[in-house]
């Protein structure tokens, strides 16, 4: 593929409507460029598991008459192509939460983020990738394969919305949709270099029973803090079928004031005790950035502990693994291998240990609540290590600096903040490791107030901008 499509594929979504509503661009020729770099990188990558080039190839052509006839008249995402993960429901298209149980599933209804970002005139050119019923580290299924993170092929581009975050790095996608119940979409963003949006809960309509589970979150995932945004805007607020939306609106700029005199508070302990020399240096870099520009960096110590992750593995396995005991006793010989284990760990929670987690999450915000309040945000890295072959399973064990770590929950550091449901946390490149791999990091802000985290992420995309240049692109 030539330089100017791929200019085209990196584009952010932004500026493809600056440039749609300047008529110096077409949306035609966008996704033309996202489907010819589709063709190309598909095949190692496996981020689709369908795809609508014909149809969205149509939508695109409405498009550039809307905005050749009228561009006031264009709608706020007019023309922009969105992955959509294939476990959100889009009426009319295949739904299988990745699973052989649910291969032939066509649904019936749209999603509330769906029903959204249709009217706001988003082209749905393609279904993502995510594990079976979206309950691994990796993005591997016996229905779709295995997704590879576009840096390294021999690593896992996470999960749950692993192949969302593909998409985004390998230039297929403009925007793109994920879940987040344990990190599904901060991890992949971390993973992949991108930009990835947990929202407070309630701040966006979900469908039942998850939406009545506050550590839950549907949301944006996008190659620029502006993006993510933008995109944001669109799909929140509140929604007649969600009792848990929120009423009040929030509406985050696209740009913000600096960072200068603000606190921001780090840690690199939220009951791991460790992390990778790589992850710590990246990070402490992103750090400095933030430093260059006034603001004032100070490490806490949030004095959480291992009780913290398995708390949150408990709860989740108390509700959400049921759920995964049920298709397995139904289907036993359909599911995964993973779904199959955690569903017999889930069997042996019972229901103290399920409030227990309660009960941490209390002890935890006593903690960060007056951090929070006291500082803009608190800035941590988003795993342990970026080190995740590909297809690992969650029993296989791995070792950081003389400390093992599970490839399930204990390497993470974002359950933490689904048990602190209520906090809005964004995450965003801290760099590119040694090893290839991008290392991520978490912006966490007080609760509710979802600007913050993006003004910090804002001033440290200003320093560092991702995905700008053939430089710092994947070597795809």
């Amino acid at each position: 593929m030539s330089s100017p499509d791929l200019e085209l594929c990196y584009m952010s979504a932004a500026r493809q409507l600056e440039g749609f509503r300047a008529k110096e661009l077409s949306p035609v020729e966008v996704l033309r460029a996202q489907i010819s770099r589709a063709e190309a990188v598909e095949p190692a990558i496996n981020a689709f598991t369908e795809t609508f080039f014909e149809r969205a190839l149509d939508q695109a052509r409405a498009a550039e008459r809307v905005y050749s006839n009228g561009p006031d008249q264009a709608r706020p995402l007019e023309g922009l192509t969105i992955g959509i993960k294939d476990e959100m429901p889009v009426v009319g298209q295949p739904n299988t939460q990745g699973s052989l149980i649910y291969q032939d599933n066509i649904e019936a209804h749209d999603h509330p983020l769906v029903e959204r970002l249709r009217e706001a005139g988003g082209i749905f050119h393609a279904r993502t990738t995510t594990p079976e019923f979206g309950c691994a580290w990796i993005t591997s299924s016996r229905l779709h394969g295995t997704t590879r993170n576009p840096w390294h092929l021999d690593y896992t581009c996470s999960g749950s919305s692993g192949g969302s975050a593909a998409s985004l790095a390998a230039g297929t996608s403009s925007l793109a949709t994920g879940s987040d119940i344990a990190g599904s979409i901060r991890g992949p963003a971390a993973a992949c270099g991108v930009v990835g949006y947990k929202p407070p809960y309630g701040r966006n309509p979900d469908v039942p029973p998850f939406n009545l589970d506050s550590y839950n979150q549907s949301g944006a995932l996008a190659r620029t803090v502006a993006d993510c945004a933008l995109f944001q805007n669109v799909i929140s607020g509140f929604h007649p079928e969600d009792i848990a939306t929120l009423r009040e609106t929030v509406e985050i700029p696209l740009t913000h004031d600096g960072i200068e005199g603000l606190e921001i508070a780090y840690t690199f302990d939220v009951g791991n005790k460790v992390v990778a020399p790589e992850v710590e240096r990246q990070t402490r870099e992103a750090l400095d950035r933030l430093a260059e520009q006034g603001a004032i960096i100070g490490e806490v110590d949030l004095g959480w502990d291992g009780d913290v992750l398995l708390a949150a593995r408990d709860y989740l396995d108390h509700l959400f693994g049921h759920y995964l005991v049920r298709a397995t006793q139904e289907h036993p010989d359909l599911v995964c291998d993973y779904t199959a284990f955690l569903a017999e760990r889930a069997g042996k929670v019972d229901a103290e240990r399920f409030f227990r987690a309660f009960e941490v999450s209390g002890e935890m915000y006593r903690t960060i609540g007056p951090i929070l309040e006291r500082c803009i945000a608190l800035v941590c890295p988003a795993f342990v290590t970026q080190e995740v072959k590909a297809e690992q399973r969650p029993w296989e064990i791995m070792t950081v600096r003389g400390c093992e770590f599970d490839s399930d929950y204990e390497f993470t550091m974002m359950p933490q903040f689904n048990m602190l449901g209520r906090l809005p946390v964004l995450a965003v490149p801290a760099g590119v490791a040694e090893n290839d791999l991008p290392v991520g990091i978490q912006i966490v802000g007080r609760s509710y107030d979802d600007t913050r985290v993006f003004q910090v992420a804002s001033a440290l995309e200003k320093a560092a901008p991702w995905l700008d240049c053939s430089a710092r692109r994947p070597p795809l």
